[in-house]
Parts: C-alpha cells; structure tokens; sequence
C-alpha cells in the first residue's frame, strides 16, 4: 500500500512525465487529460512544482513548461551514465556520414525515451534530444524495440498498446505486423510521417552491455515527400554497422537503463 508521501511523489512524476518530446506548454487541462489525475490534484501539484523549481509559467499565464530543476535531473542521469558518453562519438559520425539524426532509446512505460541523441550539423529535425518521448506503437525506433522482445514481454505490452490507442487499434495493429514482417526479412524497419508530418525514421534493436540489455537505434529527419525505398537503401548498412560498433563499444559496461 502507497502513504501519502509516496502517492504524492508518484503523481508529481506523472505531471512531470506529461511533458513529452514536443517540449509544448501545457494548461492544467491538458495535464488532467494527460495524467489521468483529478483536476484538483493537478493543480495542485503544478503549485508544488512551481515552487520548488521544476516548472514554469509561461509569460505568467496559464500554461507549464519544464523549468531548470527538472531539467537538471535529466542533465545528472547523464553526467553519471556512461553509455550515453562512450556512444556519442559512433553516433555523431554516423550522423555526420547519413546527414540525419540519430538516437538510441531504451522503453518507458508505452514510449520510447533517447538516452543518446546526436545531428549533423545542417540537419532538419524534429525539436528532439535527450530525454525526449516518442510513442512506442507509432514510430520504428518503438516497434524495433517491440519487435526484439521475447514473447512473453511482448504480447503483454503490445496488449496495453492496442488497450491505449482505442479505436485506432486495428491500425496500430497492421502497422505492428508490418514493421515486424519487415524487421525479420530486412533487419530494419522504418515509419514515416506517423509520428509527425514528413518525419521519417528508419530502426533496429540492439542488445548491449555485460547486462545484455535491450534498446532500439535509430535514425530518422524530416523531409518533404521522402523516397522511403532511396533512405532504406543509403541508410541500412550504415544503421547496421553502427549497431555492431556500438555493441562492441558498450561490450563491458553495465547497460542497464
């Protein structure tokens, strides 16, 4: 059974985590829709975290944004990681080599989080970056990480997957046994335009660390009217050959999320 101080931690984390890779503001509103949680609770929690430095107003009105305090704990996960330093360098030079982004991304929850996250220098990306969320269900990063589950992990969370999207279920579905089709004949699989217009990605599993620790690469850029069949072709060796690098980096390191 939760106490009081507990549930309280807990919900504040919800709000926290309502906050997804678009970094928008959001109202009190919004928050309750995200969370789930009374709208008195919200509001109160946003009063709470606004005084202790995790949140904002924005131009003193009535929308959130993240403030330096929260921030700073994504900026100590990764002073104290050491994936995310050892990676960076394969990361960027793939980047540098493809001209796009690229991110490695372990599961919270029904998303996907980037605990690694680099760019050529003359990319157009989303507004993404450590610590951004992107759904599990609707991007390849996502299902390659579904796709290298074992069974039982799998079918559960793709349950609660199907579950969350609704009436959109059906499609989520077909869009799963796709990707799954296409990560078993090719090794890869790619979604554009899911998650937000013209945004194309392109994924693969990886298993690293002495922890043998699952987590999804990949790359990905928005484009308009991207050639899907051109980027499968230009970016798949590349992908898989940063996969291997990466797993022989990380080799001897404590993976764990």
């Amino acid at each position: 059974m939760h106490n009081g101080v507990t549930l309280t931690v807990e919900r504040g984390l919800e709000v926290l985590h309502a906050f997804r890779a678009t970094r928008a503001p959001l109202s009190n509103a919004e928050l309750v829709r995200r969370t789930g949680l009374p709208k008195a609770t919200v509001s109160r929690l946003t009063t709470t975290l606004i005084s202790i430095g995790y949140l904002r107003r924005v131009g003193g009105g009535r929308q959130f944004e993240l403030s330096a305090g929260a921030l700073s704990m994504g900026h100590a996960y990764l002073e104290a990681n050491p994936v995310t330093r050892l990676v960076a360098p394969v990361m960027q030079q793939l980047a540098d080599k493809l001209n796009l982004s690229v991110a490695l991304a372990v599961p919270h929850r029904l998303d996907m989080v980037y605990i690694a996250w680099r760019a050529s220098a003359t990319i157009a990306t989303l507004r993404l970056g450590v610590g951004s969320l992107l759904p599990m269900a609707s991007t390849a990063v996502g299902r390659a990480y579904l796709y290298a589950l074992p069974d039982a992990e799998r079918e559960p969370l793709i349950a609660e997957l199907l579950e969350a999207a609704g009436d959109d279920a059906g499609t989520v579905r077909t869009n799963l046994d796709a990707a799954f089709s296409d990560l078993k004949e090719s090794g890869v699989c790619m979604s554009v335009g899911e998650y937000q217009r013209n945004a194309f990605g392109i994924a693969l599993p990886i298993v690293v660390g002495r922890t043998r620790t699952l987590m999804a690469l990949n790359c990905g850029a928005v484009e308009l009217e991207p050639d899907m069949a051109a980027i499968r072709r230009r970016v798949a060796p590349a992908l898989k050959a940063a996969a291997l690098t990466l797993a022989s980096v990380l080799n001897d390191i404590d993976c764990e999320p």
